[in-house]
């Protein structure tokens, strides 16, 4: 082996780490997606999907949010913001009717806004500048803004949550880890991620929405149960999903504006297009959200999704893996008929 391939083959060593099972073996990985911008890679020991970070070495979340999305956000419905979340606390609710809630990623806070109001102790980290701005200043609740892994460990939590964000971390576990060390004991993880191997990313398969730069990490049940396992989490439960304002916002209007030949639609304009469409009049509102919670119900108990809800809970013992790749035993076997 000359010099050039030793060189690539060790740039390529350093780029791939598959954070689920820790394997760095160039060989154990394959493609299983090209993009015009990316790939998606699968790691062969676990089966756990993710584009490399080489891919994504550009991408700052510090300015993810612009100030005019956050001026469209300032202008939207919060109640039909909290209503939505209302969805998700029906769900943690079954757990944990009370303490404190950490919300990891809080973006706007309307979920956060939600949880005061049900009598939560409720304080976020988020790491776009915009966002923490607005939920500190609007909606006056406290947020830790920047890096999350440099949180304060001194304070724990009965509950946790990161709702759509573990898939653009490309350090996801140590986020995972994180939160361990943040729980208390017998403290609950909630988690809603796109799933892989759910109906819709099996349906569509390359054509999935959620394949692209913006998402890092593809999880499935089997390698999502596999990475809390490593930290000191029992998955407990798994609830099929779908974010119906979602793919509104990112599959169907932008179809529309293509067909129309307008520009790329950007967060802003999506914010505000969705604002456009909110109905004005209460009695409308309650409509809307009566026909949401219904189709909603309708397609999750259909499993018609593309993300799931994962509920775990921390284990009394030390957890048993590291973020350096290290882990307690052997892996099990890959299944067959893998949705990819």
């Amino acid at each position: 082996m000359d010099l050039t391939t030793r060189t690539k083959t060790a740039d390529r060593s350093r780029a791939l780490r598959c954070i689920v099972c820790g394997n760095r073996n160039p060989q154990r990985f394959r493609t299983r997606c090209r993009r015009e911008d990316c790939r998606v890679v699968e790691c062969l020991v676990c089966s756990f999907h993710f584009i490399p970070f080489r891919y994504r070495q550009s991408i700052d979340y510090r300015t993810y949010k612009s100030a005019d999305v956050a001026a469209e956000v300032a202008k939207s419905d919060k109640w039909l913001k909290i209503q939505r979340n209302l969805l998700r606390y029906r769900l943690i609710r079954r757990y944990r009717s009370s303490g404190r809630l950490y919300d990891i990623g809080c973006g706007f806070g309307h979920f956060l806004l939600t949880g005061k109001q049900l009598g939560y102790d409720v304080s976020g980290a988020e790491m776009s500048k915009t966002n923490a701005l607005y939920v500190r200043e609007t909606l006056g609740i406290r947020v830790d803004e920047g890096d999350f892994l440099a949180v304060d460990e001194g304070r724990q939590y009965d509950i946790l949550t990161l709702w759509d964000v573990l898939e653009h971390m490309d350090g996801a576990d140590r986020v995972i880890e994180k939160a361990s060390r943040l729980a208390a004991a017998g403290g609950y993880l909630f988690i809603q991620v796109p799933a892989l191997d759910s109906l819709l990313a099996c349906l569509f398969r390359r054509g999935w929405w959620a394949v692209g730069l913006d998402h890092v990490n593809y999880f499935s049940r089997r390698t999502m149960k596999l990475l809390l396992d490593r930290y000191g989490f029992e998955m407990q439960k798994t609830v099929p999903s779908i974010e119906l304002k979602n793919i509104l916002v990112y599959v169907l209007l932008p179809k529309l504006k293509r067909r129309k030949r307008t520009p790329q639609m950007t967060a802003a304009v999506r914010q505000k297009a969705f604002n456009r469409m909110t109905p004005k009049p209460m009695w409308m509102r309650r409509v809307l959200m009566t026909a949401h919670n219904a189709v909603y119900a309708c397609l999750c108990l259909l499993s018609v999704a593309d993300e799931m809800i994962v509920v775990a809970r921390k284990r009394p013992v030390p957890f048993m893996g590291r973020h350096d790749g290290s882990q307690a035993g052997p892996l099990p076997s890959i299944p067959k008929g893998k949705p990819w």
